[in-house]
Order: C-alpha cells, then sequence, then structure tokens
C-alpha cells in the first residue's frame, strides 16, 4: 500500500498533538527531588520526566539576574584590575561603588572596620584564609594577599605544605618522595588518634605513621630516612610573593632525634637537631635575601609531624591559604585543641576569613538542615576564636551554585536560605559576612558567569579570569570601607 504525504502530515500532526496533550497532563513538580522538583509523572519508584505547558510555554515567572546584570556586575571592577602590582597607582573613582555589595558587620560591634584597620596597620599582620576547593592553589587568597601587601606593606606568600597536592604558584616547594600529606579533612584518610593537625589542619611526613604505641618502637633495626624539601622563588606569581627571608617549619609529634641541615646554593646554612619532646614547635631559618635554591634536608629513622612551611618577609600583611577540598569547614572542632592553640599562639593570627558553605549545599535537603548547619558553623567559629584571642573574623558565604531542572540550569532552591541563614549566624555572632552569591548577582547568575567564561562547567568554581573578577569585588568591598576610617 502506497503511503500518501498527506497521511504522513496528518500522522505528524495527529503525534505533535499527543505529545503536546501530555504537557496538560504532566503535573507540574510532579517528581519530588532532595532539593527541587521537575515536571513529570512519578509512581511507585517509576519516574519519567516530561515538560509541563507552565514549563513549555514559559509562563513561569522568573525572579533569576540577567545577563545584563551580570555583565553590569563583572564590569563595575574591570578599571583597577588593570594594575596587580601597586594600589597606590589604582583609581578608585572609575568604579561606580552602588554596585559593589558591601561587607555586612555585627551592630554589637561598631568599631569592627577601625578594629580591621588597625590590625592590618600594625608591624606584622598575620591572616588566616580557611576556605574549601574555591580558594585552593592560592586562588582568591592570593589576589587579596597582594593587594593588602601593597596597601601595608609585606611580602612572601606565607603557609605552603610541605607536599603540595594541587598547583600553585606563589612558591616553587619540590619535597622528595619519601613524603606523604594527611589531613583531617580527607575523607579517604584515617584520621590520627591524637588529632593533631596543627592551625592548616593537614601534616606531611617522610615515614609512614606508626601503627604501635611510641614506647613500644625500637629504632635500632630501622634505617636513616633522608628527605629534602627544595624552596624557590616562582616566576609566575605576583612579585611580592618573591621576597621572603624568614622561612618558618612548622612540626610537632616529634619523638625520634631529627637532623635538619639547610643549604642555599650548595652552601650550609645552619644544621641542628630537631626537637623530640612531642610538642609543636617552630624551626626558623633567616636568610639575607630571598634564596634562590634553599634545601632543607631532614634525616631520622621516624619521622615528625610537619604542618608546614612559612615563606615571610619581615613585616608588613601576611595571608596563609589553608584550602581544604571538599570540606564543609565543620571538622576544626574534631582536631586536638591544646596543639592547635600553641601553633596559633606562635602565629598569632590577628583576623581569620572563612569561606565556606558551597560543599554542603547538594546535601541540604531542607531549611532544617540549613539551620543545623548554621549552628555548626557557629561552634565552629566559636571555637578557633576560644584560641586567637582579640582575632577578628569574616566569613565568605557560598558562590551561586546551579544543577539541572526541567533541562535549565537553576540556582539551588535552599541556596538564598542558607547564604541569608549564615550572614545572620555571624552577624549574631560578631562575625563580618560577606555575601559571595549576592556579590555575583544573586539567583541564577551562576549560568551567566559559565557562559562569560567566568566559571567552569561544574557551574561551582571560578575560571581564572573569573576569580580575578570576584576577589576584586571582595577587596573593593574591603576597601571602601577601610579607607573610610
Amino acid at each position: 500500500m502506497k503511503i500518501k504525504p498527506i497521511q504522513i502530515a496528518l500522522f505528524l500532526l495527529f503525534l505533535l498533538l499527543v505529545l503536546f496533550g501530555l504537557m496538560w497532563l504532566s503535573p507540574k513538580d510532579g517528581i519530588q527531588k532532595k532539593q527541587t522538583t521537575e515536571d513529570g509523572f512519578s509512581y511507585e519508584g517509576m519516574e519519567v520526566k516530561y515538560p509541563s505547558y507552565h514549563t513549555f510555554l514559559g509562563l513561569t515567572k522568573d525572579s533569576s539576574a540577567t545577563r545584563q546584570d551580570i555583565l553590569e556586575v563583572t564590569q563595575t571592577v574591570v578599571p583597577v584590575l588593570k594594575n596587580t602590582d601597586s594600589l597606590k597607582r589604582l583609581d578608585f573613582s572609575n568604579i561606580d561603588t552602588t554596585r559593589i555589595v558591601r561587607i555586612r558587620y555585627p551592630d554589637s560591634v561598631p568599631d569592627f572596620e577601625a578594629q580591621l584597620q588597625a590590625k592590618l596597620s600594625s608591624n606584622n599582620c598575620r591572616i588566616f584564609h580557611y576556605g574549601d576547593s574555591q580558594i585552593e592553589g592560592d586562588r582568591i587568597t592570593g589576589y587579596l594577599r597582594n593587594r593588602l601587601q601593597g596597601m601595608y606593606g609585606g611580602n612572601g606568600p606565607g603557609f605552603i605544605p610541605v607536599l603540595p597536592v594541587y598547583n600553585q604558584i606563589s612558591a616553587k616547594v619540590i619535597p622528595s618522595e619519601h613524603w606523604k600529606r594527611y589531613a583531617i579533612f580527607d575523607p579517604t584518610q584515617s584520621k590520627f588518634k591524637h588529632k593533631k593537625y596543627g592551625a592548616y589542619m593537614s601534616v606531611s611526613r617522610f615515614t609512614a605513621v606508626p601503627n604501635v604505641p611510641i614506647d613500644s618502637i625500637q629504632t635500632d633495626s630501622l634505617l636513616d630516612v633522608k628527605a629534602v624539601i627544595t624552596i624557590g622563588k616562582s616566576k609566575k606569581t605576583y612579585t611580592k610573593f618573591r621576597t621572603f627571608s624568614t622561612i618558618g617549619v612548622h612540626y610537632g609529634n616529634s619523638h625520634f632525634p631529627i637532623k635538619i641541615a639547610v643549604y642555599n646554593n650548595g652552601k650550609l646554612l645552619q644544621e641542628d637537631q630537631l626537637k623530640a619532646d612531642g610538642k609543636y614547635h617552630k624551626y626558623t631559618i633567616k636568610t639575607k635575601r630571598t634564596p634562590s635554591n634553599l634545601k632543607i634536608v631532614l634525616e631520622g629513622k621516624i619521622s615528625a609531624d610537619f604542618y608546614g612551611l612559612t615563606l615571610d618577609g619581615s613585616k608588613g600583611v601576611q595571608i596563609d591559604n589553608i584550602a581544604m577540598r571538599g570540606s564543609s569547614g565543620t571538622i576544626f572542632t574534631r582536631s586536638n585543641a591544646a596543639n592547635y592553640g600553641r601553633m596559633v599562639q606562635a602565629l598569632h593570627p590577628k583576623i581569620i576569613i572563612m569561606q565556606y558553605g558551597g560543599n554542603t549545599m547538594p546535601y541540604l535537603k531542607d531549611s532544617t538542615s540549613v539551620i543545623k548547619y548554621a549552628k555548626y558553623m557557629k561552634s565552629q567559629m566559636n571555637w578557633i576564636r576560644r584560641r586567637t584571642k582579640n582575632t577578628q573574623v569574616l566569613f565568605i558565604g557560598p558562590t551561586d551554585m546551579c544543577l539541572p531542572v526541567n533541562g535549565k540550569m537553576e540556582t539551588y532552591p535552599l541556596l538564598p536560605y542558607l547564604n541569608s541563614t549564615l550572614q545572620e549566624t555571624c552577624l549574631q555572632n560578631n562575625v563580618a559576612y560577606w555575601s559571595m552569591y549576592d556579590a555575583m548577582g544573586g539567583k541564577g547568575a551562576m549560568k551567566y558567569w559559565v557562559e562569560e567564561e567566568l566559571a567552569g562547567s561544574d557551574y561551582t568554581h571560578f575560571t581564572h579570569k573569573g576569580t580575578k573578577i570576584i576577589s576584586e569585588l571582595f577587596f573593593t568591598a574591603l576597601y571602601l570601607d577601610l579607607v573610610e576610617k
């Protein structure tokens, strides 16, 4: 039988009518997920996604940011991105400051900004920047460090792990093959029973962790292990980071003899024996100028726990980038308080920046879980403040984050509530708060940041270009508060 063209056309029309008719039957938000709902049919565990006529015809009102909104936000700080090595030549009068999302300060501390200014202007001001993978590789931290060192003086990149597990360009630190890293925030690793991870929340060792009590270890049959850390200045980083003259080797849990020898370009600078009393210590190396090829040689049968290196100038501002991939910031109270306290007393940070929230977002189920997380963060901040006396805390909230809903990328439904709840919690507990979510443009902003190649395809992390823009948005907000005091 020959099928006529008119029959084919009628069949296709009938099929389209059936498909369109199903849209009127498809329940809007018929499929319930952890945070979102999608159009479709759900019956006894079986799900079939199918658009409703509301979604297909675009009848649902969308309060998300527009592309124009995001372009205006991201272009705001472009005038000050042209010069990153000196703040003195920057002209902030070219910026439309009304578009800058400002830092919120607690009403209970009316002189919060003045205190920040005083700390930054002091002879030495160390800042801890704790955060998740959003700051990994000195992202955001490095940009802020460069700006503040330009304002208040200071040199060097600060904290660098002995064994970096991610790319960073702030300094050249190359460990020998013996080293292994242990982090309290790494879910794939068993945690130390002693919980002593120091202020930087991770340690590196050149021998394995003993699986027997310390006092039962027989060292006579063990061979000496020689481990090396090579340090040099990076040619890829900001100029100020390439200059440092004080190298700190932070260690603890040392119970057996370990020799240390320090060389620069093959010339012996100093040699010593690390203290073996099990407590936290800082071994200091001072040089007249930045070493070009510094080698730290450690030799012993059983390694201490090395909390990391600090590469600093003699005075001014220093910011330590303490990135914790996958962390939601709820790990501090799980560490040894006495060990943490001794280390922060030696490092003496005056300002703490905490940047968390993104990693918990996919696991939140409802408003109750948001409130619970905010309470967790309150306990973490208070735990840190009890051990860092007279320290000011500033919290940076999560970015906008998107997930697919009905074929479109939309902001996590609970994210605005998480942001506002964290802000309220911080302000009620004498902690300043900067909303990165609002600074990006608010609901739906991330999809445009991705389209403009300012964020990656995971709709969570910034690209290099996007990192510079979000960092400058934060710094400009801080700068406006500092210059007004």
